[in-house]
């Protein structure tokens, strides 16, 4: 069996040669900001017409639709929570998140996905305790994916992920 590869890129997610991007949405599957905003402009007005005809995606959940205009053959969207001081099972939902996205994209035949920093744009959550749960939650990627990619918006994040991803006991150690 083929091990599972986890790389880390600094890049526009919605222009990577993978079969699957994953979109931090909002419950509405609506067009938004960020990197959501990014992928609905780069995929076209399809993705907005699939969205709606799903409807809805609760939080820690994910739900796929086509990559439409894409390089990506699908987008998984997953809901992260909104950052609400970590003692609101924020942790577990963004795990949630991950698991959800690598199971789905599983079920699909997706066997590359990449990945935007989940919940830390207008949601919220600190920068530094979402790249420890993202590295934690990919490490458990399901038979089948065979390559995680981690998009950093910048070189910090990149950093960070890259650091966590060398020592793998130091997303453990800093999840205590």
């Amino acid at each position: 069996m083929k091990r599972m590869g986890i790389e880390v890129v600094r890049a526009d997610i919605t222009t990577l040669d993978v079969d699957a991007i994953v979109n931090a949405a909002n419950e509405q599957l609506r067009r938004g900001g960020g990197v959501c905003g990014a992928i609905f402009a780069a995929a076209g007005p399809e993705l907005d017409d699939a969205c709606a005809a799903i409807g809805r995606c609760a939080t820690g959940d994910a739900v796929v639709t086509g990559g439409f205009g894409l390089p990506a053959r699908w987008v998984i969207h997953t809901v992260g929570p909104v950052w609400r001081g970590g003692s609101h099972g924020e942790a577990d939902l963004l795990r949630s998140c991950y698991r959800r996205c690598l199971e789905e994209a599983a079920r699909i035949g997706a066997r590359s996905v990449a990945f935007p920093a989940i919940s830390t744009g207008i949601f919220g959550y600190p920068p530094e305790q979402a790249a420890v749960v993202a590295v934690q939650a990919v490490r458990e990627a399901p038979a089948g994916v065979e390559r995680v990619v981690l998009v950093a918006f910048d070189e910090e994040s990149e950093r960070r992920y890259l650091s966590l991803l060398a020592d793998p006991g130091a997303a453990d150690d800093a999840a205590r």
